[in-house]
């Protein structure tokens, strides 16, 4: 019982002293909020600005397209898909598909089910299986694990954005960062007194080819793609230009960098890098996370960024249970899609972004995954992610001024030596929502860059098209 007794006394002599502060505090002798001074005078209430007005009551400032709207008449919307089909300077294979995004009916087709070269606008598959598969808010773990007692282990989780040094919260390239991550070893390490460590990376995440045997070699030099890596920093660029010269081992790259790091910080980092898988033993020390998964579909749907799209393919294969492999990836990107109502019959993916030799899709396959997406909230987000005509992304520089689809068409494009090809929504003169595929897959030589007029043209046409019925 005595530790009662004790408990008791302390309680006391804190009630004592604490009942001693309150008197000081009563005749403002320490400070705190009980005084025997009056009260102090209501204060006169704050004056009104002149010419104030209770505003108006807030609203949505672009409201949702009504069902209601009328879809444009199929046989107006027919001689315009007859129009671009017909201009010689696309060449004799032109796939064209215009279906309303409500009811899914089709306004107008051309080779709907000729198997084309779809180029980036494939990309879009990835896009709808990784909202359909991991979910938008998943995000990629770059870890720090301590094996032994001085042993770090770099771990990649698939981001290949990593920043160099410190992460930018707002971004998404460069969204986590390898110096935040310096920052925590450092911090851990320093609890021990360590100053001097060795540093291995493991980047076993993902398995196989890093590059699409469909690939050509010379768009790999150029920069159009980076080897696939479970990490990298700024997706491997050697320079800061979009399509520059990459890494060709971006995880021993970035580990090098975090290396820089950690010694910047003071952390001895002795002998060099090598791989090394972190053991289950090994503990976890520091941790950052990639911008959400949601946001990096939307930067490869926006900067047709192959790399990326490679990514989040394997992304989709390891949450389906599958190895992080090009092959697995792929094959489940085509079971994603085809679960949710697409038929790829006939369809040939021979890498995921597009960029590679030998890919199939017919148009219809690509309309009917943007009419999956359009009609699922859970997959809605991959047609707000598409680039806004003239001004987003691979869109930027198209729809010039005059063109009447400029803001209000959201697409995909596809570029290759003789291809072009744009997927996506875009909102009539009547209000209505549409979906488009246009493929152009034997472009004359010469005429490839002037396509996109053609193709931006078309598109214009349908969202100035009131195109009603006769006698609507």
């Amino acid at each position: 019982m005595g530790w009662r007794l004790r408990v008791g006394a302390a309680v006391t002599s804190v009630l004592t002293l604490f009942g001693g502060y309150l008197v000081a505090d009563a005749y403002d002798v320490v400070p705190g909020m009980v005084t025997f001074d009056p009260p102090h005078a209501t204060p006169a209430p704050f004056p009104s600005a002149p010419g104030a007005t209770t505003g108006p009551t807030p609203r949505t400032a672009v409201p949702p397209l009504s069902s209601e709207a009328p879809s444009p008449d199929a046989a107006a919307v027919g001689d315009l898909v007859d129009g671009i089909v017909d201009d010689e300077r696309l060449g004799n294979r032109v796939g064209v598909v215009v279906a309303d995004a409500d009811t899914g009916e089709t306004l107008g087709a051309s080779g709907p089910d000729r198997l084309m070269v779809p180029a980036s606008t494939q990309k879009v598959l990835t896009a709808v299986a990784a909202y359909a598969g991991p979910g938008g808010e998943v995000t990629l773990p770059t870890r720090a694990m301590l094996q032994g007692t001085s042993h770090v282990v770099l771990v990649g989780g698939g981001d290949m954005m990593l920043a160099a040094d410190d992460g930018d919260p707002d971004s998404v390239n460069g969204h986590a960062g390898l110096g935040d991550l310096a920052d925590q070893v450092v911090d851990e390490l320093g609890l021990s007194g360590r100053d001097t460590v060795t540093l291995s990376v493991d980047d076993t995440l993902f398995t196989g080819p890093a590059l699409a045997p469909s690939v050509r070699r010379s768009d790999a030099a150029a920069g159009y793609v980076a080897p696939v890596a479970a990490l990298a920093v700024d997706v491997a660029r050697l320079e800061d230009e979009k399509y520059a010269p990459r890494q060709s081992d971006p995880a021993m790259a970035a580990a090098e960098t975090f290396a820089e790091a950690l010694a910047d910080r003071g952390l001895t980092v002795a002998g060099s890098v090598r791989r090394h898988e972190a053991p289950s033993s090994a503990r976890e020390i520091g941790r950052v996370e990639s911008a959400p998964l949601g946001a990096i579909v939307d930067y490869f749907l926006a900067e047709s960024d192959n790399t990326l799209t490679e990514v989040v393919g394997r992304i989709v294969a390891l949450d389906a249970g599958l190895p992080g492999s090009q092959a697995a990836a792929i094959s489940e990107v085509v079971a994603a899609v085809e679960r949710l109502g697409v038929d790829l019959s006939g369809a040939e993916l021979m890498d995921l972004s597009g960029l590679g030799v030998g890919s199939l899709l017919t148009p219809a396959q690509v309309v009917a995954t943007l009419e999956v997406a359009a009609q699922d909230p859970a997959l809605r987000e991959t047609l707000i992610g598409l680039p806004v005509a003239g001004m987003q992304g691979t869109l930027a520089d198209r729809f010039g001024q005059d063109n009447p689809g400029r803001g209000y068409t959201r697409a995909k494009t596809g570029s290759l030596p003789d291809t072009r090809s744009l997927a996506g929504t875009v909102v009539t003169a009547d209000d209505r929502l549409l979906l488009f595929t246009v493929i152009a897959d034997r472009i004359p030589d010469g005429q490839s860059f002037g396509a996109n007029f053609i193709i931006d043209d078309f598109v214009g046409d349908l969202a100035a098209c009131g195109c009603r019925p006769q006698g609507g």
